[in-house]
């Protein structure tokens, strides 16, 4: 199976982390999983197919350390799902955040990120919003010269979103601006 395909199986960048590629898989395994799609031979089909691309994804990644064991198809008892209103809710949130970061409102940005973070504290997406926010925040606030207050957004940054490497990576760049700012 190729490895791109794998990716877009289970709706995820091509430098996704592995902590990510889990999350997505197991959404997605308990959305079709056939005990919570009785009957629905579509959704069988697609569960078959996620745990192949999940599987063809953990035998590629090294630091996955593999185990066939924990690829056996994940057993639920009821699915996670957002609700109609949870799912308009993240929508209209997600439409607000643009507004908010175009007019850099980050006050506002993280309100309505942490807002959503109490409403939905599983999902993936709102922690890599936050992340994001706050990250844009301290860049910010770096460039005015206030590198106490950006290094606290930066470190909100990465407690928001902690497996995100291409947010690490970031934080740590603005982190070291400060310190030689600060020599």
């Amino acid at each position: 199976m190729n490895l791109l395909h794998c990716y877009e199986i289970l709706g995820l960048r091509v430098d996704a982390e592995l902590a990510t590629i889990k999350s997505s898989y197991r959404r997605l395994a308990r959305r079709f999983h056939p005990d919570v799609n009785a009957g629905d031979r579509q959704a069988q089909e697609k569960f078959i197919e996620i745990n192949r691309a999940y599987r063809e994804l953990m035998r590629t990644l090294p630091s996955a350390a593999f185990d066939e064991e924990k690829a056996e198809p994940l057993r639920v008892s009821a699915p996670y799902e957002l609700s109609a209103l949870e799912h308009r809710l993240k929508w209209q949130t997600y439409q607000s955040l643009q507004t908010c970061l175009r007019k850099e409102k980050f006050a506002r940005a993280i309100a309505l990120t942490e807002g959503l973070a109490q409403r939905l504290p599983d999902d993936v997406e709102v922690r890599q919003w936050q992340g994001i926010i706050y990250l844009s925040w301290g860049s910010l606030l770096l460039r005015k010269g206030k590198q106490s207050q950006a290094h606290t957004y930066f470190r909100k940054a990465m407690l928001a979103d902690p497996c995100n490497l291409t947010l690490r990576q970031q934080v740590e760049q603005a982190i070291a601006k400060i310190k030689i700012s600060a020599v």
